[in-house]
C-alpha cells in the first residue's frame, strides 16, 4: 500500500514528509507510488509512470511548456551514529535535517508543490519525478524516458540545490583508471621483483601539483578541478605488488567536449595506460534564451556557474534549454548533517509561483 502525500500542505513540511520514506538509490519504488497516487488526484494533471519515473503534464493548449524535473533517489543513509541527516527526518527550530533535505528533497517537494497549485498556469507544465540520479548514468530514469515523446519544452528547470540562485550549465565529468604493471616477489626479497604501487608516484605527483583552470563561459566562470579518486594494488601484506592503479576524476569546464578533456588528462601523463570508465558532457549557461531570461528576471539574483554536474547537461544534449533552480546549500549534499531551511524551501516555491503566474 502506498502512502499518500498531502500536496496542499506547507511545502516544507512536505519536505519533511517525502524525507521519511526512504529512497536510497535502487530503492525508489515506495516513493514513486506515494507520489504517482497524489498526482492522480489531481484532475488538471495527466500522469504517467515508466519504472520509477512519474510524469504528470497539464494539457492547456499554451505555446510555452516548462518542465521541472528532480530525482527521487539518495545515496545511502549516514552510517555514524550521531548524524543527523537521517531518515526519519527531523526538525531543528526551522531547520529540517534527514538524508536527502537539500539534494533533492526540498525541490522535490516544490515540484509537488506546483503541481497541486498550477491548476491554470500560464504556461503548459511538465513535472518529472525520476529515479537512479545518484550511480551511473546507465541506471538513469531519465534517459529511460527520454525517447517517451513527454518531455519537449522550451525550458527544463532542474531543482537540485542552488542557494536559491539560477545556475547555469554545469561543469562535464570524466573518469580514467592508470593501470601500472610491476614485478611480483616476496616481500623479503623485495629487490627481486618491481612494486607496481611505488610506480603510481609518478601519475600522484602530476595530480597534486596540477593547478586546476577556472574558464570563462559566456561570461561565467567554471572552476575545473583534476583529482585522485581511488587507489587499488596490492594482494598481500608479504608480497610486491605486480598491478596497481589510480582513478583519476576530471571536472572540465563546459567549452571542452568529452574527447577534449580526455586527451587533456592523457598530455599531461604521456607514456601512462589510461582507461575511460565514465564521462559525461557539460553544458553551456544559455543565458540568452530568453525563456531563462524570464526566469532569472523573477528570481533576482546574478546567473552563478554549476561547478558539479547534473542533468541540465542531459537536458541540453536533449535540445532542452536547462538550468538549476532549488533551495538548499549544495555543499551540504551527501554530507551526514545534511539539512534545508524551511525558509528556504518556501521561498523557492514562491518565485516559480510567481514566474509561472
Amino acid at each position: 500500500m502506498s502512502t499518500f502525500l498531502d500536496l496542499g500542505k506547507d511545502v516544507a513540511e512536505l519536505t519533511a514528509d517525502i524525507i521519511d520514506i526512504p529512497s536510497v538509490s535502487g530503492h525508489e519504488k515506495h516513493l514513486a507510488d506515494a507520489i504517482e497516487e497524489s498526482l492522480k488526484r489531481e484532475p488538471h494533471l495527466k500522469v504517467t509512470r515508466f519504472g520509477d519515473t512519474v510524469i504528470a503534464r497539464t494539457e492547456l493548449g499554451r505555446p510555452e511548456r516548462i518542465l521541472l524535473a528532480g530525482h527521487l533517489d539518495t545515496v545511502p543513509l549516514p552510517t555514524t551514529a550521531d548524524a543527523r541527516g537521517t531518515v526519519p527526518s527531523r526538525w531543528r527550530g526551522g531547520t529540517l535535517y534527514g538524508r536527502g533535505a537539500t539534494d533533492m528533497k526540498g525541490g522535490v517537494a516544490v515540484q509537488l508543490s506546483l503541481a497541486h497549485s498550477l491548476t491554470l498556469p500560464s504556461k503548459d507544465l511538465t513535472f518529472v519525478f525520476y529515479d537512479h540520479e545518484e550511480v551511473e548514468a546507465a541506471k538513469s530514469g531519465l534517459l529511460r524516458v527520454a525517447t517517451k515523446e513527454l518531455l519537449p519544452a522550451d525550458l527544463a528547470v532542474l531543482l537540485e540545490p542552488t542557494n536559491g540562485l539560477i545556475e547555469a550549465g554545469c561543469n562535464g565529468t570524466l573518469r580514467l583508471r592508470a593501470d601500472v604493471t610491476g614485478t611480483a616477489a616476496h616481500s623479503a626479497r623485495s629487490w627481486m621483483g618491481e612494486n607496481a604501487i611505488h610506480k603510481l608516484a609518478g601519475v600522484l605527483g602530476t595530480l597534486r601539483d596540477y593547478e586546476a583552470q577556472t574558464v570563462d563561459v559566456d561570461g561565467l566562470a567554471y572552476r575545473e578541478g583534476l583529482n585522485a579518486v581511488g587507489v587499488g594494488g596490492g594482494i598481500a601484506g608479504n608480497v610486491i605488488p605486480d598491478a596497481a592503479s589510480v582513478e583519476i576524476n576530471y571536472r572540465f569546464a563546459p567549452d571542452k567536449t568529452i574527447e577534449e578533456a580526455e586527451e587533456h588528462v592523457r598530455r599531461l601523463l604521456p607514456g601512462y595506460d589510461l582507461v575511460r570508465t565514465d564521462a559525461a558532457p557539460g553544458a553551456k549557461p544559455g543565458l540568452r534564451n530568453h525563456a531563462i531570461q524570464s526566469l532569472v528576471a523573477a528570481v533576482g539574483g546574478a546567473p552563478q556557474p554549476k561547478y558539479g554536474w547534473t542533468d541540465v547537461a542531459r537536458f541540453v544534449q536533449m535540445g532542452i534549454p536547462a538550468v538549476n533552480f532549488g533551495p538548499g546549500d549544495a555543499l551540504l549534499a551527501h554530507t551526514d548533517d545534511e539539512h534545508v531551511l524551511a525558509s528556504d524551501v518556501r521561498k523557492c516555491l514562491g518565485a516559480l509561483l510567481d514566474w509561472l503566474t
